[in-house]
């Protein structure tokens, strides 16, 4: 007769020990499998496999032109620093201090460098290096800050570098590629390509001042530094001066500025002579906010004319300003176009002017007492 001890266990299925015994070998089996590739490579000799270098062919004919243009170019654009004197107010000592760094380039054989005004501005002293490696103490030429262009020399002895190619910026089509080589950020001859985005846009001048028109927008990258550098066609010829860039986090946002070269013709050769840009005028008065004013009341566009100077060009054309007499006041002329363009205001009336040269024969179309009229004015320097 069998007793049943209530202390003793059952004896385990031998179903379920089979299968504990398969989990086993299978987690184990993946752990192995898992440290596979380190046990193979713990015992293997450790000597790393030679590779071999894939021919890449011949390079993309886009890369050619590309690399072709900034070789030629490359010695065309120079690295420019500036510094300030400070007098120590203690020691009374004069010293250097570092204010700021651009880009430039050279214009002639007779060692004269091109950048903007806002790169020199307020800097005692300008250092230009040479793609060579050469470095010059500059001379301040001339600077006209309403196109934000400056003009530097330095002595470049014999070895002179080549004058950079200059092209027209009268034909550009949006969407043709361009080039930028500059310093940014300090890191210099840095080339970026892009394309023209929008042409004859409008930036706000220095301190209040006229506007800067007709600038070239690009998508080329431009960061501070690429201030003064070259923006250069297809062809390698300059088209405009890279100037400001559009971003609120102060570097390139696919949105830059550059001075349009044929602005950069008109003015430099004027400052490398007389060390500032005389803009044409026509010898007349007006006030932008009377003008602005007098066309609320009448409704109409243009520029009143104010006052005539005697003796200028204006006053030989005959255009005539405001009279006082006995009965009242006169009005003076509207000046409505030029050459065809219209003028809405005295604001536009300086950009059209500034498109000119002294001496030059420009058709006015005016409006005095309700009749219109055409007159042919040769522009004077202006003040």
């Amino acid at each position: 007769m069998a007793y049943l001890d209530p202390y003793q266990r059952p004896a385990p299925d031998r179903f379920v020990r089979r299968w504990l015994f398969i989990t086993a070998c299978i987690a184990a089996l993946m752990l192995l499998w898992q440290f596979l590739p380190a046990i193979e490579a713990w015992f293997s000799p450790r000597e790393a496999a030679e590779r071999t270098v894939m021919a890449r062919g011949d390079l993309a004919a886009d890369e050619k032109t590309t690399i072709e243009l900034f070789e030629k170019s490359r010695a065309s654009v120079v690295y420019i620093t500036t510094a300030q004197l400070v007098r120590d107010v203690w020691t009374r000592n004069v010293f250097s201090v570092p204010r700021g760094t651009g880009s430039g380039f050279i214009w002639d054989d007779a060692g004269h460098v091109v950048t903007n005004f806002h790169v020199i501005q307020g800097a005692s002293e300008a250092t230009v290096k040479l793609a060579d490696g050469r470095d010059y103490q500059a001379a301040l030429v001339g600077t006209s800050p309403a196109h934000d262009i400056a003009v530097l020399k330095i002595g470049v002895g014999f070895k002179r570098p080549p004058a950079v190619p200059v092209g027209t910026s009268a034909d550009l089509k949006v969407g043709q590629k361009v080039f930028a080589i500059g310093n940014p950020f300090g890191l210099d001859w840095t080339l970026t390509t892009g394309i023209v985005s929008a042409l004859d846009r409008s930036l706000p001048g220095e301190a209040g001042g006229p506007a800067i028109d007709h600038l070239i927008q690009t998508d080329a990258a431009i960061n501070p530094g690429n201030s003064g550098g070259p923006l250069l066609d297809s062809a390698g010829r300059l088209i405009g001066i890279n100037t400001a860039i559009y971003s609120p986090s102060g570097a390139s946002a696919g949105i830059g500025f550059a001075v349009p070269v044929d602005t950069v013709m008109r003015v430099v050769p004027q400052l490398i002579k007389t060390g500032k840009y005389i803009r044409p005028a026509l010898g007349i008065e007006v006030d932008e906010q009377l003008n602005a004013r007098l066309q609320a009341l009448t409704g109409s566009k243009g520029v009143f004319v104010l006052r005539v100077t005697p003796g200028s060009a204006a006053h030989r054309a005959g255009l005539v300003g405001v009279e006082v007499t006995a009965g009242g006041i006169v009005p003076g002329d509207r000046v409505i176009s030029i050459d065809g363009i219209a003028v809405d205001d005295v604001t536009t009336l300086q950009a059209r002017l500034d498109d000119k040269n002294v001496g030059d024969v420009v058709v006015l179309l005016v409006e005095r007492a309700g009749k219109t009229r055409e007159m042919l004015v040769e522009l004077q320097p202006g003040v």
